[in-house]
């Protein structure tokens, strides 16, 4: 397990001062505009109902994993794509808004001269493009997607509040939510060799700004993790795997209106959310570099370590950045 001793430390902070000036400058120098860089009006943005690229794959899309849906004729599993992966962007927009509302509290109480207001800043600009760029999406499709669950929809303003208080809190809680996402989109770009434009453009230009993110919310827990005494460390432990795990089932299950409105059968949803042992591989996948963060940061403990298992989101931990899957490996708890 991984340890930080007070020089290391050290040496860490002025990397991580680094850092946030690279990520910064990243921000100025490579990112997007949602009207700028992405042709809206362009023929091959129109959804086509008899495309075969909205097809959920099935090693991917836990609802896809049914034999329910690949027992659907073609124009139906098309139908139950565009609105799965439609409501999925919606869904990202809402989380993003309170996403924004914690960083915004949190830079608003930095002192002067520090480097994460800046990026904080960059990043919360970022995001917005990113609430326009899904929305538009969702508009161009013309599929009325309800997006998060309601409780989750009630919950967002607070969470994003209370965020801005609790700083190590609103960290774990932007990586439980982007991760997902990320790992889903990344994976469908890496695996498939075609999407419909109106998906893959949003898809790259998301990749590509929430690698930096990321970056920027696993070093902010790299730096203060080992610095909290045993006994926080030992709550941050428990609160780290229970955040991916919420945040993940409110991010990639399907609304059970929008399922009753596609014909799902109440079986196929306990199934595909997250009943199944494939739904449950494929939760697990979302989190590989989580663990490997979890385990650099001394969060992995016998306590910890079972509680990953029993709520199935344990296994190998990533040897590097966003690795493709080793669903060999993957372990249930």
């Amino acid at each position: 397990m991984a340890t930080m001793t007070a020089s290391s430390s050290a040496g860490f902070a002025e990397e991580y001062r680094r850092m946030l000036r690279t990520l910064s400058e990243g921000s100025v120098h490579v990112h997007f505009d949602p009207y700028e860089d992405i042709d809206w009006d362009a023929p091959d943005m129109a959804v086509d109902p008899a495309d075969r690229r909205w097809i959920l794959p099935t090693n991917l899309d836990p609802l896809a994993a049914t034999s329910w849906y690949q027992s659907l004729p073609t124009e139906r599993q098309i139908e139950v794509g565009q609105w799965r992966l439609m409501n999925v962007l919606r869904v990202g927009a809402a989380f993003e808004s309170a996403l924004i509302r914690g960083l915004m509290h949190y830079a608003m109480e930095l002192p002067n001269g520090n480097p994460e207001f800046r990026y904080c800043v960059h990043e919360m600009t970022e995001e917005c493009n990113h609430i326009q760029m899904f929305q538009e999406a969702v508009n161009r499709s013309g599929l009325d997607v309800p997006g998060t669950r309601l409780h989750f929809r009630l919950l967002l303003p607070i969470l994003g509040f209370v965020g801005g208080y609790a700083p190590m809190a609103l960290m774990i809680g932007i990586l439980g939510g982007e991760e997902p996402i990320d790992h889903y989109q990344k994976a469908a770009m890496r695996e498939r060799e075609e999407l419909p434009p109106l998906l893959k453009r949003p898809m790259e230009i998301h990749i590509a700004e929430e690698a930096r993110h990321i970056s920027f919310a696993s070093a902010w827990l790299r730096l203060r993790i080992p610095r909290t005494g045993r006994l926080h460390r030992f709550a941050i432990s428990l609160m780290f795997p229970v955040t991916m795990r919420w945040l993940a089932g409110e991010i990639m299950t399907m609304p059970k209106p929008l399922a009753r409105q596609l014909g799902v059968p109440d079986d196929v949803y306990r199934e595909a959310f997250w009943r199944s042992a494939k739904s449950r591989e494929i939760l697990a996948s979302y989190f590989g570099d989580m663990r490997a963060l979890a385990d650099e940061t001394g969060l992995i403990n016998p306590v910890s370590k079972r509680l990953w298992g029993r709520l199935g989101i344990w296994g190998p931990p990533s040897a590097y950045r966003g690795e493709p899957n080793r669903d060999a490996e993957m372990v249930q708890g």
